[in-house]
């Protein structure tokens, strides 16, 4: 049986090298946490002892799915490590307090919400376990935020195509000819013409719509009254290219002959859009040098493979085969693609 294995990922080698694809050509970066928190409410699946195991294999299906529809070369994953709320904590120490409070996630299930928390963190455990298995790089570096760590990936170390698989509205500050961002619940591209059509603000500055907006899932607040609208009305500088600081918006409005209430707002809340800026904005990766240079050497010389035998082992003993039919049809078809770079 394995010998048959090898045989396939011997024929889709020489596929691969006729194809002329190399491993960094389009580059899969997925927001580990934001898309296990979504499974995990989305899917209520048991297995045969009754165990939740919705948020494992919803991860590892929309693992398939990402792979089947963009066709990348690599998939990075990445996880926030531990402490990694610690620098944004130093600027706000209310950052991401309401995750403090557990809530019930999935309705579907009977369970407390202290029994979902050990169901995660349970099933996490084990996510880990299975992606260490197929051919993935997954990174999570200690005190670091995962948002940082695939900003600085996107930005500064892979040179060629990247999608970015998340919701979270920050990385669309990122944008360029060459970085996107794909929504999956929405199943939607984002790029510079998306952002540019919805928003009415250039790129460099989508920053100023989410420091003012704010952010309800990181218990960042924003400006009150300060909508998309008003910001495109009052402040058409934004639509320019280059990014406007804080600053250049303050001599903008000491140069109106007429203050409107949104500028007198703005004056007033500088510091809170200050500490903002300083919160949400990825374009300028706020890391130790060490760290830079730990996920440059990981993301440049890690090549993980399938390993079959070790998938099938803790597929079987997790009893994962009710949610996953046909496992080796499964691998076959979402990840030897990837065996082969």
């Amino acid at each position: 049986m394995r010998k048959k294995y090898f045989s396939l990922l011997k024929d889709l080698d020489s596929k691969s090298e006729s194809m002329g694809r190399e491993k960094d050509d389009k580059v899969l970066i997925l927001d580990g946490l934001n898309n296990f928190l979504r499974v995990f409410a989305a899917n209520p699946a048991l297995n045969d002892d009754g165990d939740h195991i919705g948020g494992l294999v919803g991860f590892l299906n929309s693992l398939g799915l990402l792979i089947r529809t963009h066709n990348p070369t690599r998939l990075v994953i990445c996880f926030d490590g531990k402490g990694g709320s610690q620098r944004r904590r130093k600027v706000y120490s209310d950052y991401k307090e309401n995750r403090r409070t557990r809530v019930k996630l999935n309705r579907n299930l009977d369970q407390t919400a202290d029994e979902e928390y050990d169901s995660m963190k349970v099933q996490m455990t084990k996510l880990g376990e299975y992606l260490g298995y197929l051919p993935i790089t997954v990174l999570s570096m200690d005190n670091v935020e995962a948002d940082d760590v695939i900003a600085y990936c996107a930005q500064n170390i892979l040179k060629k195509e990247v999608v970015i698989v998340s919701t979270d509205r920050d990385f669309y500050q990122i944008v360029n000819d060459r970085i996107t961002v794909w929504n999956p619940i929405k199943k939607q591209l984002i790029d510079k013409d998306y952002i540019h059509d919805k928003f009415n603000i250039s790129i460099d500055n989508f920053i100023w719509y989410r420091v003012l907006d704010g952010d309800k899932s990181d218990n960042i607040p924003g400006i009150p009254g300060v909508g998309l609208k008003t910001l495109q009305k009052a402040f058409p500088i934004l639509q320019q290219e280059g990014q406007v600081s804080v600053d250049d918006i303050m001599e903008y409005i000491d140069q109106k002959e007429k203050l409107l209430k949104v500028d007198e707002k703005i004056r007033e809340s500088k510091d809170i859009i200050e500490r903002n800026f300083d919160l949400m904005q990825l374009k300028e990766v706020i890391m130790p040098e060490s760290m830079k240079s730990n996920v440059r050497s990981i993301i440049n010389n890690s090549n993980p493979k399938l390993d079959i035998y070790s998938f099938k082992k803790s597929f079987m003993r997790d009893k994962l085969y009710t949610n996953i039919k046909n496992l080796d049809y499964w691998l076959r078809v979402n990840f030897f693609p990837l065996n082969v770079f």
